[in-house]
């Protein structure tokens, strides 16, 4: 980033969830993978788990929204600054830092302080967040689907759960154990993941377009995805909005700690397979406002914290 713009958050959150396995039980969601490590190509993940207002989420979306525009470097001792002005006491803030570190995320280096530096091998997890927090897509009745098939032997079982929870991360939808749906434009971040697990012996997509169901659309997309959860995550968004503080640094900060879950777990379906009632405009009109409103005052607060750092 440049000038005076905050940059994008490319980190995640997500609810506690369960997959379902091919006899039908269902799996902790964290039996499945280790979030926020890398896997053994090198590749870091998103960090699933880490509950929204957290510690580890709000230091996680710190790094994600301002390092690269911070030319990919910040003092340990800004960072805990920065870390305060969202609420996190000093000694929790060295701690969750000392754990992102642990998970890939950040690389101890001393530049004019000791400090940390962004794991080049996480960008593509961060841009892959940019995309998908501030670009977020609804789908019209017009878009196609991917279909996503899948057998893969029970000597390759951790594969299997691996590409189901990361499948259930990108908003994906089960229609059966071993046949999920999502928006056409998410195939390249299938395609990704089954990259990363080398699992394409066992993979098969399918461009689809709008399913013929034996029951009306938004039953057969209530029984594919956990619609009633993803409305309780609209309404919690929601809601968080009206308890933001009042400095914009936080407040935005905050603000998207709050949002980044909704832009994975929801799919964004059209509108022939949701409730007439679906809270997701409201959020998406709400997110875009506070943040065009928010983000510039944000980012010049990063600044003057780390001037005196960088000028060094």
């Amino acid at each position: 980033m440049t000038g005076d713009s905050a940059a994008p958050v490319g980190t995640s959150t997500a609810p506690e969830r369960t997959e379902v396995t091919e006899s039908g039980t269902a799996l902790e969601a964290g039996t499945a993978l280790e979030s926020g490590t890398a896997l053994e190509s090198g590749t870091v993940l998103d960090d699933i788990d880490a509950r929204p207002g957290s510690t580890a989420s709000l230091l996680r979306t710190l790094v994600g929204l301002y390092l690269r525009p911070l030319g990919g470097w910040v003092s340990a001792a800004d960072l805990v600054t920065l870390a305060g002005d969202l609420g996190i006491p000093a000694g929790p803030a060295r701690t969750g830092i000392a754990r992102l570190k642990q998970k890939g995320l950040l690389l101890a280096e001393r530049g004019t302080a000791p400090g940390y530096r962004l794991n080049p091998k996480a960008v593509a997890m961060l841009e892959r967040g940019d995309r998908r927090i501030f670009r977020m897509r609804e789908m019209s009745d017009a878009d196609g689907w991917c279909l996503i098939s899948f057998s893969i032997p029970e000597s390759a079982r951790s594969v299997r759960h691996q590409l189901r929870r990361r499948l259930q991360w990108i908003g994906a939808g089960v229609v059966s154990p071993a046949l999920w749906i999502c928006p056409w434009h998410l195939h390249g971040e299938v395609e990704e993941i089954v990259a990363d697990l080398d699992a394409r012996p066992w993979v098969t997509l399918f461009p689809a377009s709008t399913p013929s169901t034996p029951v009306p659309l938004p039953e057969a997309a209530a029984a594919w995805w956990d619609l009633e959860a993803l409305r309780a995550e609209h309404l919690r968004f929601q809601a968080s909005i009206a308890t933001l503080p009042s400095s914009p640094f936080a407040a935005y900060v905050q603000l998207i700690d709050g949002w980044r879950v909704l832009p994975y777990v929801d799919p964004g379906l059209p509108p022939s397979m949701l409730p007439v009632d679906w809270p997701g405009g409201r959020s998406f009109a709400e997110f875009a406002r506070l943040s065009e409103e928010l983000s510039d005052a944000a980012w010049r607060h990063v600044r003057t914290v780390t001037a005196a750092a960088r000028r060094s």
